[in-house]
Order: structure tokens, then sequence, then C-alpha cells
């Protein structure tokens, strides 16, 4: 057995799906908000549809995470692609029939295909030792550089697609969502192979981690509370919380300022272009330079985009402070992915990793819908300001853990 083309085979797979996959989630998440403000015929419940998406990728992480464990990755994977495009087709019905209702149930299955693809990452770094997880986490991640272009682009052209066929301009993005997700789908479904999880038991075997307990299967909350996994899980969630909080809200606050969707969508591209174009730079430092100081950069990031995006509404600085949310995001979530996955046994994973994402999903349904209720009440500039504050958490947490691992080490 090959285990090192073995393992290069599955993350690229993982990576082409990420790319396919993410290109359909962003397509649709650029009119998100748009949708949920007219559908509703209320601004304030312009966060609820992005927090119904979390809300089901969130469920979906932690109950495909028990498949992946019963049945494999690959038929986790699948299964989380197909309810997503389930989900696609209810919030395209809804979108015909004017129905808020469904539109919401729509975006709860369509998260199942984004939980799906995340715990992809998680793949990745089981078939690799451990001193080349951060970066076999950052090749799947950045998969999502293509979606970052390709995704957000795709709204204008496709509204205008619509609007010549007679259809309403926003369904048009919904059209090509279900084309990328399906594609992304039949990539898992015919190259993932060997299962990732029955690679990751050779390379265990093989190079057994010394920083995981192999003999004794630790419950969550046992794993919580220790240190490194408790700031990698922190770190993740609120920088999942943050970022859907100022990016979920930008495009009604654009749109209130007059944009184009041409321009709102140069906007959104440009911030997940922030979340995905540099996981390989991530990924290489969080393997070189230290898990921790990557979580670091990354929630300083946050602080700034949250603090510089209400500034100015013109486009080039509000696209620079989204480019900013993004790549600050991006640090922590393959920091902290690394930082979790350095903590567990093979047994632990699947279960730990889909329960750690539905946490960050939870977290960030909430800041999605707070974030609309709090930009019809007070602003797009209270929002930024929220955001900063949150942002302190997870650099707080890893400061203090980087300061115990140093007195350790000294006092040893």
């Amino acid at each position: 057995m090959n285990i090192p083309s073995l393992a290069r085979k599955i993350t690229f797979t993982l990576f082409l799906a990420m790319s396919l996959g993410s290109a359909g989630f962003l397509v649709a998440a650029t009119v998100n908000t748009i949708i949920g403000a007219e559908i509703s015929g209320n601004p304030a419940w312009a966060g609820l549809p992005a927090a119904m998406f979390t809300l089901g990728t969130a469920l979906s992480a932690f109950l495909l995470g028990f498949v992946m464990e019963r049945f494999g990755r690959r038929l986790g994977i699948v299964i989380g692609l197909l309810l997503g495009l389930f989900g696609t087709l209810l919030a395209a019905l809804a979108i015909g029939v004017i129905s808020f209702p469904i539109f919401l149930a729509g975006m709860v299955f369509s998260g199942s295909a984004r939980a799906a693809l995340q715990l992809g990452r998680f793949a990745a770094a089981e078939v690799h030792p451990p001193e080349q997880r951060g970066r076999a986490i950052s090749n799947v991640v950045i998969g999502g550089t293509v979606g970052s272009i390709l995704g957000p682009w795709l709204a204008g052209p496709m509204g205008q697609w619509a609007v010549r066929t007679g259809y309403n301009e926003m369904l048009g993005p919904y059209v090509a969502s279900f084309i990328l997700i399906a594609l992304s789908a039949l990539v898992v479904f015919i190259l993932l192979r060997p299962d990732p999880q029955d690679l990751g038991r050779e390379v265990s075997r093989i190079y057994p981690d010394k920083s995981a307990d192999n003999q004794h299967l630790r419950s969550f909350s046992e794993i919580f509370r220790i240190p490194a996994a408790a700031v990698a899980i922190i770190a993740m969630i609120i920088s999942q919380a943050v970022m859907v909080m100022l990016m979920g809200i930008t495009a009604l606050h654009m749109k209130n300022n007059n944009h184009a969707l041409f321009g709102i969508s140069l906007v959104i591209s440009s911030h997940t272009f922030g979340m995905y174009a540099f996981s390989i730079i991530s990924g290489q430092l969080a393997d070189r330079w230290g898990r921790g100081q990557v979580i670091l950069v990354g929630a300083i990031g946050l602080i700034l985009a949250c603090v510089l995006a209400p500034l100015s509404p013109q486009l080039t600085p509000m696209a620079l402070s989204l480019f900013l949310l993004g790549l600050g995001w991006n640090f922590c979530y393959v920091g902290g992915s690394s930082l979790l996955s350095d903590q567990l046994s093979p047994a632990e994973r699947a279960k730990t990793q889909g329960f750690n994402d539905l946490l960050i999903g939870l977290a960030s349904a909430l800041g999605s819908f707070i974030s609309g209720l709090i930009f019809a009440a007070s602003g797009y500039g209270m929002v930024g300001l929220i955001g900063a504050g949150l942002g302190i958490i997870p650099l707080g947490l890893t400061l203090w853990w980087q300061l115990g691992k140093s007195r350790l080490a000294v006092s040893t």
C-alpha cells in the first residue's frame, strides 16, 4: 500500500469536491439576505435564512459524524451533499411561490452539504502523519478559493439569465448552486477511494500520535477540559460566529447604500477569496510556526475587519475589510482544526469533530440571526462593534494557553 500516494489522491478529491461545493454555497449566499428581507417583508429577518443554513450545517455535522464513524467518510459526505441538493430545490421553489417558511426549510437542508464538505478537512488530516496535518487541512480548505471566485461572480450572470427566461432574478443563483453541488457529490462518490477512515487507521498504526490517548476513549467533556482542545474549539466557534455576523449582513447593508448586485458580488468574492486563497500559507505556518500563533494572527485579523468595515460604505474599503475578515477566519479555522486533530485518537475523531462542528454551526446560526436584529435596530456599525468584541475571546484564550505552555516548559 503506497500510503503517501493514496493520501495525495484523497486530499485532491476532497479539494475538488470543496471547490465545486463551496462555489455552490457562495453563489446562493450572495443573495440570501436580500431574499430573506424581500420574501419576509421585514428587514429584521434578513439574517434568518443564513441562521437556518448554519443551523442545518450544525445539526448535520453532528449526525454525519456518527454516519462517518459507522459507514465511512465517503458515504457520510455523499449523504450530506444529497441532502443539500434537496434543500437547494426547496429554496428555489420558495422563491417561485414566495414562501418564507419553505425558503427557511430549504436553508436547513442546504446546510447538510456544507457540513459534509467541512468534515472532509478532518478526513484529509487523518490520512497524513501528525506533522503534515496542518497542510493537509489547508489543501482541502483552499478548494474554497475556486468557490470564492466562481460562486459570487456567478450570481449576477445567473440572475440576468433568470430574468431573460421570465423568472425571478434571485432564482438564477440557486440553479447554479444545484448544478455545482451535484457535481461535488459525483466527484466524492466516484473518486474518494479508498475510504479515508480505513487509510487513517493504517496511518495511525505507522505514526502513533503521542499527544492522544489511544487506550481510553474519552468523552467530549473530557477532551474539552484539555486546554489545547478547548482553545482550538473556542477559536473555531468564535471566528465562525464573527465571520457570519458581519459577512451575512453586508449584502443588505450594501444594497441599502445603492450598490448593484455586481458590486455586492465583488465584495463577497473578495471576502471568500480571503477565506480560502491563503490556506496553503496558514497550513504551513500551523505546522512550522505553531497552531497557537496562527490562531492569534487570525483573531487579530477578525478584530481589525470588524472595526474597519463600518467606516465607509464605498466599494473598495468594503472589499478590503471583508477580505481581511475572511483571512482572519481562515487562520483561526486552519489553526484550530489542526490543533484539535492533534488531541484526538483515531477512535475519537469522527464523533468529536462532528460535535465540534455542531457547536460551530450553532454559534454561527445565532450570529446570523442576531446580525439581522442588530442591523435593523442599531445599524451596521453596531454589528461590527459586537463582532470585534467577540474576536477578543480567542485572542485572550490563546495568549493564556501559550503563556501556560511557556511557564510549564520553564518549570521542567
